[in-house]
C-alpha cells in the first residue's frame, strides 16, 4: 500500500484542506514551495454519490500534485462507500479523474451548513457512526486512509477518539489543536496532541497556529508530532513551507510577493479558463488570494479595494506593477 505520509521527510509539512482554497493552482504554488502532502478542497460524499461530474471537476489535478489526497465529508457510510467507488478510476464525457493518493474522512469542519447535515465536527462527538464510517472506507479501497478531527468536540476528546477507532487501518491523523468551541483562534492544545501518541501509532500531524518557523518549531516540539497541517498560516504566504524547511523569515519584499501572486493568478487561469466565461469566474475565485498576498504591505488597503473588482490577468497586473 501507497502512504504518501512515510514517504514524506520529516517533518512532514502538509498543506490543509480548506473549502474553496486549496484547488489545484494553490495546491502547486505550495508544492513549488516544499510541501511534502497536499490535500484537496472538503468534498461531499453525498455529492460523488448522485451527481459527481462538478465535484470530480473540483477535485482534478495534476502529477506534479503527488502526493495528493481527496478530503470528503458527510454522515452517511453508503455514500462514502459510493464516492469511494466514483473515485477509482472515474471517467465520463466530462471529467478523466486520476485516483488520489489517500482517502482523508472530515471530523472537523465546523461550518454550520455542513453541522446540520451531521457531518464535519460534529461528527467526531458521535462514536458509533464516525467508526462504522471510517471502517466502510478502509473497508472499500486499497489506498491509506486518514483522518482530520479537533482537539475536542462536546464530550468527546481526541484521545477518546482515538481509542474508539485504535483497531482500524488509519494511517494518519492531522489534529487540530482547538476545540470545536474555540473555531479557528484562541491558544492551540499541544498537550493533548502529544498524549495522542499514546492511543495512535501512525503519523500524527499538528494544525492550528502555525504562522512563523518559530510558532513551527515550537508546537513540533511541545506535540513531538510527525509534521505540521498548514492552513491559515498558508494563505497569502505559501512560501511558508520553505520557511519552515530552512528556517528562513517568511518575510517577503513586495515585488517578490507580486511575481508569486501573478504566477498563481496565471496558473488559475490557466486551469479553470476554457471560456471567456470560465476565465472571469476563475479571476473571481482568486480575488481573495489576492487580497491574502498583499495584506500587511504598505498601501493595502487601497489594493485590496482594487483587487477586489479585477476581472482580467491585465488588471491584475495593473494594480501589482
Amino acid at each position: 500500500m501507497r502512504n504518501s505520509h512515510e514517504k514524506a521527510g520529516r517533518p512532514i509539512l502538509a498543506l490543509a484542506p480548506m473549502a474553496g482554497v486549496t484547488d489545484s493552482a494553490f495546491r502547486q504554488i505550495c508544492k513549488s514551495f516544499g510541501a511534502d502532502v497536499v490535500y484537496s478542497e472538503m468534498a461531499s460524499a453525498t455529492a460523488l454519490s448522485y451527481a459527481p461530474e462538478k465535484t470530480l471537476e473540483m477535485l482534478r489535478f495534476s502529477e506534479a500534485e503527488r502526493p495528493y489526497i481527496v478530503q470528503l465529508f458527510g454522515s452517511v457510510p453508503e455514500h462514502f462507500v459510493k464516492a469511494i467507488k466514483t473515485l477509482s478510476g472515474f471517467q465520463s464525457h466530462l471529467v478523466s479523474f486520476l485516483e488520489p493518493d489517500g482517502i482523508d474522512i472530515n471530523f472537523g469542519c465546523p461550518v454550520k451548513k455542513v453541522a446540520k447535515q451531521g457531518a464535519g465536527a460534529v461528527l467526531m462527538n458521535n462514536l458509533k457512526l464516525a467508526r462504522e464510517i471510517i471502517k466502510s472506507v478502509i473497508g472499500h479501497t486499497d489506498l491509506p486512509v486518514s483522518i482530520k478531527a479537533r482537539s475536542k468536540v462536546g464530550q468527546v476528546d481526541i484521545l477518546k477518539f482515538l481509542d474508539k477507532v485504535s483497531d482500524l487501518k488509519v494511517e494518519a491523523v492531522m489534529i487540530h489543536g482547538r476545540s470545536l468551541d474555540q473555531g479557528f483562534s484562541g491558544p492551540i492544545n499541544t498537550e493533548i496532541i502529544k498524549k495522542a501518541r499514546d492511543y495512535f501509532k501512525g503519523i500524527i500531524l499538528a494544525n492550528g497556529g502555525v504562522k512563523s518557523y518559530e510558532d513551527g518549531m515550537e508546537i513540533l516540539i511541545k506535540t513531538k508530532a510527525d509534521g505540521l497541517g498548514m492552513a491559515r498560516g498558508s494563505l497569502g504566504r505559501p512560501w511558508i513551507f520553505k520557511a519552515l524547511r530552512t528556517g528562513q523569515s517568511v518575510e517577503r519584499t513586495p515585488k517578490a510577493i507580486f511575481k508569486v501572486a501573478l504566477k498563481h493568478a496565471e496558473l488559475t487561469i490557466k486551469i479553470k479558463g476554457k471560456s471567456a466565461g470560465l476565465r472571469r469566474q476563475a479571476i473571481i475565485e482568486m480575488r481573495k488570494h489576492l487580497c491574502w498576498y498583499v495584506q500587511g504591505l504598505p498601501g493595502a488597503r487601497k489594493m485590496r479595494t482594487e483587487l477586489v473588482k479585477v476581472n482580467n490577468i491585465n488588471e491584475i497586473r495593473k494594480i501589482l506593477k
